[in-house]
């Protein structure tokens, strides 16, 4: 016995036992903190004398230069879901009203489920067993009312312009929160595929507009005729019976500088009818914005969409118009039923303001050629222009050319107290959203900016001057991103063309609904297509609108936490890239889907390229408006931030 406790005294046994309970100790340790967040990192002599070089974390790393052009910070991520909740959205209550308080659906592995193909690329064994129980179905929404088929939410407000004065009702008039669309816009009776373009110039479906008011007031001016099943377009107007072609080349023959397609590349006409004078400046490589209020002439911009041809509903009446300052080449006006000179001229002064320094103020109207009739209203008309510095150019039988100064020399030679005044050096004239009309004279910028712009088709990829003027936080000059932001688009519609072969698509009417330096635009016009863009420049970011039409291209301002001044059913294709995610922060995401579907024709599709923790409630609203949807992997890989989710708006059956 005593033999037996000395061993177990002895120093050796106590030294076993202390090593033993060290790495015991050890081991629970390394056990603990290797669950969690805190590691206990172990050294050894093999990563000691490792020879490999750290490789840096933006090494093939992508760098969204989109998004750069208006560096936002991003919404924190949503709060984890907790299995068995459900998940809220704004869509409609049990009233058919939008509600934030909405619950918009169950668990449902089957018909909510977002099928697997649609997630493929998600290589992330955490984030597909974190996602993979969590699928939702949402609530369908209802179709709205036939009689809603045409629906333009801020002009039908029947409320708010049943209290407006005569000017005011033909502005925008938003709906109050809860009384905004909150279901889908039906086509009407019949609806069919439309002709594409060129043929849809010259021709387009009846049941596919299908008013006949235009064809009994303008029968007998050739604007418009109605054959069996179709509406045809012979090309003509009030003031040029004859043809859009031949009024054209009077114009041209007129005043030889206006070489069209050259140094007139952008162009406002201003109450277009059905839009065939831009319809035929088309083939001479201009772009036309046509305008027209929504009048007694109600589907004039309706038609002029179904067309082909870039067109908004737009009236001069109390507002500015939604284009920036030195927008157009040359501003057209036949017998747009305009009083120019009312006000102190501040119609025409709206006008000065977005004609480009030298550019055209085309005028065909009865004061042109009835002097014997209207003397007084001609008198006041070269009275007012005198007053503005513009060139009388030339009067021609019916029509009249004015042109803009190219500086201010002539603004500040007048003799004082002349009216209308000069604008305060403070006003903004690229300022337009809800701007009140102003009845002063906008100077031109000192620097000339604006004024040089390249001839087309230079302009499209020349970094205008006005480019220094945008004001964003920019981390490269800005004409490196400007020509990054190029590359970028190319590259991408490139693969869009090569792999989804979009020349195979019937695109014609196309909006971007976030277009920054209008790279996408571009970049479809470098591939050939044969289409046109809306450029939509949001009124949350950095208004980047003066450089696109500087690149002869159209667009307008926009907040989409409203409608969108269009008649439905009018693009066939919606763009939509970092823009969900941004103005999920200030509006409600499913009512600017609704506005999509809206503006989306049947058969149409939308491309929203944004980050991937809004793409799940993306594609559940989709559904619930009847999209077919796709969720694709950018060029960046699987593991990439960015999703594309491709969405399909069927045809209606029958």
């Amino acid at each position: 016995m005593k033999a037996s406790m000395s061993n177990v005294d002895s120093p050796p046994f106590l030294k076993m036992a202390f090593f033993l309970f060290m790495a015991l100790t050890f081991f629970f340790l390394g056990s603990h903190f290797s669950d969690g967040s805190h590691q206990l990192i172990f050294f050894s002599a093999t990563a000691a004398t490792s020879a490999s070089v750290t490789i840096s974390p933006n090494f093939h790393q992508f760098f969204n230069v989109s998004a750069l052009i208006d560096p936002l910070p991003q919404p924190p991520p949503p709060p984890p879901q907790v299995r068995g909740a459900i998940k809220r959205f704004g869509i409609l209550n049990e009233n058919g009203t939008m509600s934030d308080d909405f619950e918009v659906g169950h668990f449902d592995d089957d018909d909510g489920a977002i099928p697997a193909e649609e997630n493929r690329g998600n290589d992330d064994p955490a984030a597909s067993a974190a996602s993979a129980p969590y699928k939702l179905a949402v609530a369908k929404f209802a179709a709205c009312p036939r009689s809603m088929s045409d629906l333009i939410p801020c002009l039908d407000n029947s409320d708010a312009i049943r209290r407006l004065k005569s000017a005011e009702r033909l502005e925008r008039h938003c709906p109050e929160e809860g009384k905004r669309l909150s279901c889908l816009i039906p086509p009407p009776k019949g609806y069919r595929s439309p002709i594409p373009w060129p043929r849809s110039r010259d021709e387009v479906w009846y049941s596919n507009v299908p008013h006949t008011r235009l064809v009994e007031d303008k029968g007998g001016q050739n604007w418009i005729s109605k054959g069996k099943d179709k509406f045809r377009f012979p090309g003509g107007g009030t003031q040029f019976i004859h043809g859009a072609n031949q009024y054209l080349d009077h114009i041209s023959e007129m005043v030889l500088d206006i070489k069209f397609g050259q140094n007139i590349r952008v162009v406002l006409d201003v109450g277009c009818g059905v839009a065939s004078f831009g319809a035929y400046l088309l083939s001479r490589n201009v772009m036309t914005m046509s305008v027209a209020p929504k009048d007694v002439h109600e589907n004039q911009i309706q038609f002029a969409l179904e067309r082909g041809v870039p067109a908004m509903v737009a009236a001069f009446a109390t507002r500015r118009l939604l284009f920036p300052s030195q927008a157009f080449d040359l501003i057209h006006c036949s017998r747009c039923r305009i009083n120019w000179t009312r006000d102190d001229g501040i119609l025409l002064l709206e006008v000065n303001r977005m004609l480009r320094a030298g550019g055209y103020f085309v005028w065909a109207a009865q004061p042109v050629y009835k002097h014997e009739v209207l003397e007084k209203q001609w008198e006041e008309m070269l009275n007012l222009t005198t007053r503005l510095c513009w060139t009388f150019v030339k009067k021609d039988a019916y029509v009249a050319i004015w042109q803009k100064p190219s500086d201010n020399s002539c603004y500040l030679n007048r003799e004082a107290g002349t009216q209308p005044p000069l604008c305060d050096q403070s006003d903004d004239p690229d300022n337009v959203w809800y701007v009140n009309l102003k009845a002063c004279i906008s100077q031109l910028p000192e620097d000339g900016y604006g004024a040089n712009v390249a001839r087309w088709p230079a302009r499209l990829h020349a970094p205008p001057e006005r480019l220094q003027s945008i004001k964003f936080d920019a981390f490269i000059s800005r004409k490196e991103l400007f020509r990054a932001e190029s590359k970028y688009w190319d590259e991408i519609i490139a693969s869009y063309v090569r792999a989804l072969h979009w020349k195979k698509m019937k695109l014609r009417n196309v909006m971007d609904m976030r277009a920054g330096f209008g790279g996408f635009a571009a970049a479809l016009i470098d591939q050939g297509l044969d289409s046109w863009v809306m450029n939509v420049v949001p009124v949350s970011g950095s208004n980047t609108l003066p450089v696109i039409y500087d690149r002869g291209l159209i667009g307008v301002m926009h907040d989409w936490c409203e409608p969108f001044d269009t008649y439905p059913r009018t693009y066939d294709l919606l763009h939509a890239a970092n823009l969900l995610s941004v103005e999920k922060k200030r509006c409600n995401v499913s009512s600017i889907m609704l506005e999509m579907d809206r503006i989306l024709r049947p058969g149409g599709r939308a491309y929203i390229r944004d980050t991937l923790g809004i793409m799940d409630e993306l594609v559940m609203i989709g559904k619930a408006m009847g999209w077919q949807t796709t969720l694709r992997d950018t060029a960046e890989g699987p593991h990439a931030s960015y999703r594309v989710l491709v969405c399909d708006k069927r045809l209606p059956r029958g």
